[in-house]
């Protein structure tokens, strides 16, 4: 299913700066009250294994997970089993391999009113699994591998926030609006990721875990070569003001200036970019989807996950920006994958040649999946539409 994103029910205020670090705080009018989520925390380092089906096995660190609870109609709900717990010091290394920990699904039905889903991880692994079949029909060019494997093993790295410099004070000094349901993240004005919860309560308890999220490598290395990003502050001409309802009637304006500003600062991620949802699971009314985008390079792409209600209100959300090299990545395994993976086709579809192509295959890390003499043939040879099968 193909659609846009739409941050439905929430309204920014403005953005507190600490260094690199803008948080734009996302707000209700009305909370949502017949979903809530908390957190399940898991082991300290221990990395993951989690079974997603038909023999996919996927490995990362997962600090914690969420658990979504609905209302099935016997009153209001509540977050289920939120707990205050000390924060464990950071480890001084970004990659450390441990012994491993079996998860069964990244989404998993805990009873018939609770779900338990790993934060993040499913839109990940909806962009480890794109196209990971690979050829879907076994051209010459194409080795045994990349035919009976497909792209095993793939791999993406992502830092932890707490590496990000900056983001720890900020998610510690910074307040809480009233309301607030979500933050939208930026790191030297690039949108790092959108994080959205039901309840201004579950966002309380959830705060701090914007800490233990994944982000890109292109931001964790914005906030260590930019100090500091502008703050914005409101500005009334004393001029227009000559009474409270002249005060209140330009305090509204800045409001809604404020609200244009992000909403133009959130275009990349709301914007003309199409995105493929792919159906997780059903909440009563609210649905647990995952989208990845149309990879257009040169723009802003990001990947994420969210629960939707059937009004169109955004209940949870959390997305990623994915970097210049996970975009090309992702944009030429489309590009493969709708040219059943001819490299003929595809390079002439790329306004490129097969042998330009394959650089483009190897300087992403699919080396392994071509024969290059045969490749290096199909050029001298111009294809003359002879294939072999």
């Amino acid at each position: 299913m193909t659609g846009d994103f739409a941050l439905t029910g929430l309204t920014a205020r403005p953005a507190q700066v600490w260094g690199a670090v803008r948080l734009v705080p996302l707000v209700r009018d009305e909370a949502i009250t017949d979903l809530r989520l908390d957190r399940r925390v898991y082991g300290v380092g221990d990395p993951s294994i989690v079974d997603v089906g038909d023999g996919t096995f996927y490995r990362s660190f997962i600090p914690h997970a969420f658990v979504a609870s609905w209302e099935t109609g016997q009153g209001p709900s509540a977050a289920f089993g939120t707990q205050l717990q000390e924060r464990p010091a950071t480890p001084r290394r970004a990659k450390v391999w441990l012994p491993k920990r079996s998860l069964r699904r990244m989404a998993r039905g805990v009873d018939g009113t609770r779900l338990r889903f790993l934060p993040m991880h499913l839109a990940m692994e909806g962009y480890l699994a794109l196209h990971f079949g690979g050829p879907s029909i076994a051209w010459e060019e194409w080795t045994d591998r990349a035919v009976r494997e497909g792209l095993s093993p793939r791999t993406e790295e992502a830092f932890c926030g707490a590496w990000v410099r900056g983001l720890a004070d900020a998610l510690r000094v910074f307040e809480i609006h009233p309301g607030q349901c979500g933050v939208a993240l930026y790191v030297a004005d690039a949108l790092a990721s959108v994080f959205v919860v039901p309840h201004p309560s579950d966002y309380r308890a959830l705060h701090a875990t914007v800490l233990e999220d994944m982000y890109g490598e292109a931001l964790f290395h914005y906030a260590n070569y930019v100090d500091a990003v502008p703050d914005f502050v409101a500005t009334i001409a004393a001029e227009r003001v000559s009474s409270i309802a002249d005060l209140r009637r330009e305090a509204a304006g800045q409001h809604d200036a404020w609200g244009r500003f992000h909403r133009l600062m959130l275009s990349g991620l709301t914007g003309e970019n199409a995105y493929t949802h792919q159906f997780t699971y059903r909440l009563g009314p609210y649905e647990l989807s995952r989208f990845l985008p149309s990879f257009r390079l040169d723009e802003e792409n990001h990947i994420g996950e969210r629960i939707v209600h059937q009004d169109g209100r955004l209940a949870y959300c959390k997305t990623f920006l994915l970097s210049a090299a996970q975009v090309r990545r992702g944009h030429l395994l489309s590009r493969l994958h709708e040219n059943d993976w001819d490299l003929a086709a595809t390079a002439t579809a790329l306004h490129t040649t097969p042998s330009a192509l394959e650089h483009r295959i190897r300087d992403s890390g699919f080396e392994s999946l071509l024969r290059h003499h045969v490749v290096a043939a199909l050029e001298r040879e111009g294809r003359n539409g002879r294939r072999s099968h």
